[in-house]
């Protein structure tokens, strides 16, 4: 009974992992290209105010804490297989924490590959809510991690699923172990 009591509360922890790493993610993708954000993203989501890093990192939240809901819609239901209370919240904190990894590491072999393949010289010239891009490279560059991160958001969702069985069979083998200790009588 208690575990279905816990599951608003890994909701809401699965939408505050979602969140952050929005926010981090942000931050990278923010030094690769200001102007994805000064020239686009502040403007995409009206954000008149803090058009710095903080900027950035509230963009990044808002972009992403929604994921939490989808990611939690597949796992907190199948991580509902693993054996007792305790078990099964810390099992899938680490499962959201392998969630957003992948998801990290996918966006930035995304852009790796970006720095490779974008070419300054045969990339198209970008003009978003009627400002000219200056640096057409690093724009694309940074748009190819943030497109790429929902796809590594999907391959997280894979992760995080191996994660809970590999948890699942662990706790099982854990509980099916002979008591080692002696009695003392």
């Amino acid at each position: 009974m208690l575990k279905l009591l816990l599951i608003p509360v890994l909701f809401v922890v699965a939408c505050v992992f979602a969140g952050l790493y929005g926010a981090v993610h942000n931050q990278i993708s923010y030094t690769v290209s200001q102007e994805y954000f000064t020239k686009f993203k502040f403007h995409q989501f009206g954000l008149i105010h803090f058009q710095d890093r903080l900027g950035a990192a509230f963009v990044g939240w808002n972009a992403a804490w929604w994921m939490g809901i989808v990611i939690g819609i597949v796992l907190i239901p199948l991580g509902l297989m693993i054996r007792g209370n305790a078990n099964y919240f810390w099992s899938m904190i680490r499962t959201f924490g392998i969630v957003a990894l992948t998801t990290l590491i996918v966006g930035l072999v995304a852009l790796s590959i970006s720095f490779v393949i974008v070419d300054p010289a045969t990339v198209g010239e970008f003009t978003r809510y009627n400002n000219e891009i200056d640096n057409d490279a690093a724009f694309v560059r940074a748009g190819t991690m943030h497109n790429f991160s929902y796809l590594g958001g999907l391959v997280g969702i894979i992760t995080g699923a191996v994660a809970i069985f590999r948890q699942r069979k662990r706790y099982a083998e854990i509980e099916s172990r002979p008591d080692t200790q002696q009695d003392a009588t």
